[in-house]
């Protein structure tokens, strides 16, 4: 059995789940999220917790206890406190601009990317170089995130570029005659 299996999922005030044969669904403060289930794996509630239990001992049975039990503690946090992803925009007359349910770009092209944000995935720009994503699903904000990035993603030289707030860019020494 996987190691991350073997520990409980504690649903927090405020949240319930109900399972089901084919899925588990997961409601919070900040909506609901719905897990397919498959036969190798069998999940259990008592007491405001979710075990996972290996249905047979396959390899795959295995491996899906643990992958299920990380995306059910991912809908719990996300159903209950949410997720935030941060990123920056380095460089000169780079800013974003948060407008109701899209997001405008200007990184250095010749036109402004408009870039549609999809549903449950919030934008802020507290100033005009940071952009906050907020989401419940963890797996929409980092794609979403991902996509922002992939725009302009950072130079190696100068270090321009759409950035995580957390990513250290290594720049490259410029070439000496």
């Amino acid at each position: 059995m996987s190691r991350i299996a073997k520990y409980p999922v504690e649903l927090p005030k405020g949240v319930e789940a109900t399972i089901r044969p084919e899925a588990i669904t997961v409601k919070g403060p900040l909506g609901s999220m719905t897990q397919t289930l498959s036969g190798d794996v069998i999940v259990n509630e008592d007491a405001g917790k979710l075990s996972f239990v290996v249905a047979n001992e396959s390899r795959q049975a295995k491996a899906m206890s643990g992958t299920l039990r990380a995306l059910v503690a991912n809908m719990v946090t996300g159903v209950s406190k949410g997720f935030e992803r941060k990123l920056n925009l380095v460089g000169v007359g780079y800013r974003a601009q948060a407008q109701g349910n899209s997001l405008k770009l200007q990184l250095g092209f010749s036109h402004d990317i408009i870039y549609a944000l999809p549903e449950g995935v919030k934008a802020e720009c507290p100033t005009q170089t940071e952009i906050i994503l907020k989401g419940s699903d963890k797996q929409v904000v980092g794609q979403v995130a991902a996509e922002i990035r992939a725009y302009r993603p950072p130079e190696p030289y100068k270090g321009k570029g759409v950035r995580y707030s957390d990513e250290r860019v290594v720049l490259k020494e410029t070439k000496k005659k």
